[in-house]
């Protein structure tokens, strides 16, 4: 297994990291630096672990998992994609707990060393961030082995509540997790509730719902149509990537913006992956 960023030291932070939040009884939020992962279950039943945060994490993401699921170690780890700072602490993660990995299929060349990402682009329009993200990771990772593609009916192993849709743009094998009984939703990056490309918002984590990172998406119409399939959802409770959770009439209302105004809140003027 090899993990390229492992070495990385992003000297950016939030106002929130490390302040981890109960959305609900068995949905848990964890900022790490700029980062969200989601522990799902409780001390009882254990439970897993969505997208495993920035390099050098692993020891957080460990306490967390020993925390909300009594001592056990998760039973699987889900990614959302693959971005360095969602699969930072994975490779440790996966030689400690020894647990599998799924993501979805187009999604694991870029898991299993065969494929890098595109580049960040610095030309969209954003912020200090957006400056900043050629100096991002944009490698693949090895988890060969060790990563296996989401079952094809949309079923998410050992979380029988949930279910994966696949919301591709910022990626290609992107997905996002969604429970029908309380609305729950897990979107990733697909969107997020923090203008990720402000370095002041990001440290501050102001709140507002935006299209997923400029710099690292290649596929805006894949992204709006995934925006508008997360909101014919009528999520009542989202966990971004990045930024605080939402939650309610707030969420309802402001995801249906996003949606509806895609192109004119999320999409840059101009760049690379835009013309």
């Amino acid at each position: 297994m090899e993990n390229k960023s492992d070495d990385l030291i992003l000297p950016v932070t939030s106002v929130t990291s490390g302040e981890g939040q109960e959305v609900l009884p068995d949905l848990y939020c964890l900022p790490v630096q700029i980062v969200n992962v989601c522990y799902i279950g409780d001390a009882e039943r254990g439970g897993v672990l969505v997208d495993a945060a920035m390099p050098r994490s692993a020891e957080t993401l460990m306490r967390g998992a020993e925390e909300r699921f009594g001592g056990m170690k998760p039973r699987a780890i889900i990614l959302t994609h693959g971005h360095f700072d969602h699969v930072g602490a994975i490779v440790d993660l996966v030689k400690k707990w020894g647990v599998p990995v799924y993501a979805h299929e187009l999604e694991l060349p870029y898991l299993t060393g065969k494929a890098d990402y595109p580049p960040a682009d610095p030309t969209v329009d954003g912020g200090m961030v957006t400056e900043l993200s050629p100096l991002f990771p944009n490698e693949g990772i090895n988890l060969e082995g060790h990563v296996h593609a989401l079952p094809a009916d949309g079923t998410v192993p050992e979380l029988p509540e949930w279910r994966w849709i696949h919301t591709p743009g910022h990626t290609p094998g992107h997905i996002s997790l969604f429970r029908e009984r309380d609305r729950a939703l897990i979107a990733g990056d697909a969107f997020v509730t923090v203008k990720q490309e402000s370095l002041y918002k990001v440290i501050t984590q102001e709140q507002e719902i935006s299209g997923p990172p400029k710099y690292f998406t290649t596929d805006w119409a894949a992204a709006k149509a995934s925006v508008r399939a997360l909101a014919d959802l009528r999520p009542l409770v989202a966990i971004t990537g990045h930024g605080i959770p939402m939650t309610g009439d707030e969420l309802l209302v402001n995801l249906e913006r996003l949606a509806a105004d895609f192109d004119t809140i999320a999409v840059p003027e101009h760049g690379r992956y835009v013309d």
